[in-house]
């Protein structure tokens, strides 16, 4: 009897507030895969999530994904001997032909299929040319949707921009910006930091980026997170030289930022 038990993991994630709103909600996606299991009687082991994380970020050049909930999940894979991963939508996994490439080849390590529930043909290992048209149109939808949603977002931006005010994205090496907002603000350590780099860039103009980073290390400054002040951080600083000074770049559109300047 054993042997026809059917373990399974479970996978949920909410990237945005409108996914919420739209009935993506993680307490959703999780009732949803319960049921699911409930009438397959699959074995639900567990249901791994990740929040707030817009998409999965993959390196392309390590072949690697960052989403912590994931990472999890393909890590104990073998260890449960898991047959299938459970989502509402294939899209909950990957949302680049990048991501499905690294997740295709980590499930097909371990022997691992996908059940999604909004499309009951789906499987990573099918070969019906048939189900292969009808995934790759759901896939195609999937990319016209996010196009769409990303000119909204670019031309919100862009309106942003014109008015001066910080268009989204990461906040620059020096600034910080609360979850969910649209200010910068200065960050005073790394502020410190960033008017270090332009002294020392003043002081000895032939120094290389290599000598600029070994001084900043040398005098204790670090990166974000207390990573290592590194040549790239030293050159992403040195490009913003006008940005730290107050004016605002984005899209082309150039404005006076609604933020305090680092730099005089």
């Amino acid at each position: 009897m054993e042997n026809n038990i059917v373990n399974v993991y479970g996978y949920i994630r909410v990237s945005t507030e409108g996914q919420v709103k739209q009935g993506y909600s993680l307490a959703e996606q999780r009732a949803e895969i319960e049921k699911y299991c409930s009438s397959k009687s699959y074995n639900l082991i567990e249901i791994f999530k990740d929040e707030g994380i817009s998409g999965a970020k993959a390196n392309e050049d390590e072949m690697s994904i960052e989403r912590d909930g994931l990472l999890d999940m393909l890590a104990s894979l073998k260890e449960n001997k898991i047959q299938y991963i459970v989502v509402l939508s294939t899209n909950r996994l990957w949302r680049s032909d990048l991501v499905k490439v690294l997740l295709h080849r980590e499930l097909k390590k371990n022997n691992v299929d996908i059940r999604a529930i909004d499309r009951p043909n789906y499987s990573i290992y099918t070969q019906n040319p048939n189900e292969i048209f009808v995934n790759g149109m759901f896939e195609l939808l999937d990319v016209y949707e996010r196009l769409e949603i990303a000119l909204k977002l670019k031309r919100g931006r862009l309106q942003k921009a014109k008015d001066g005010g910080y268009a989204g994205g990461g906040a620059p090496f020096g600034y910080e910006c609360l979850r969910g907002g649209k200010k910068l603000y200065v960050n005073a350590t790394e502020a410190k930091a960033v008017q270090r780099v332009f002294q020392l860039k003043q002081l000895m103009p032939d120094m290389t980026l290599k000598n600029i980073s070994e001084f900043m290390k040398a005098e204790g400054y670090k990166g974000r997170k207390g990573a290592d002040f590194n040549v790239m951080l030293v050159k992403r600083i040195l490009d913003k030289e006008n940005f730290y000074k107050g004016c605002y770049n984005y899209g082309g559109i150039e404005s006076v930022g609604e933020y305090e300047p680092i730099l005089s």
